[in-house]
């Protein structure tokens, strides 16, 4: 798989997790900045790293399949490994600013 091929898988990625919410915030988990990292292997296998808004969130197990699930389902993606990290710890400066606006935190 070329870089370019990595590259455009890696955005249909990000447009998918961009469809996942957490059910008690009302904002994607992309744009809440819960996706540390996004890792497209040679094979088409993905790697990603997120985090949640807090280490006890009882929504934790139905968010990690979903994406598991929804990148699974991206065409050209061979299977997904959904890595819970809790380093570095989610705070709200991790947010988009549109995340932010929809939340109403100030936006510097």
């Amino acid at each position: 798989m070329s870089e370019e091929e990595k590259y455009q898988l890696q955005e249909r990625i990000v447009e998918v997790l961009k469809t996942v919410y957490d059910p008690e915030i009302p904002v994607n988990i992309y744009d809440l900045g819960l996706i540390y990292r996004i890792e497209v292997l040679a094979d088409a296998r993905v790697e990603i790293d997120m985090t949640l808004t807090a280490p006890n969130c009882p929504a934790a197990d139905f968010i990690m399949e979903d994406v598991r699930l929804r990148v699974e389902g991206v065409g050209g993606v061979t299977a997904a490994t959904v890595n819970l990290v809790f380093e570095p710890e989610w705070d709200k400066d991790m947010m988009s600013e549109e995340a932010k606006l929809e939340l109403g935190f100030d936006v510097d």
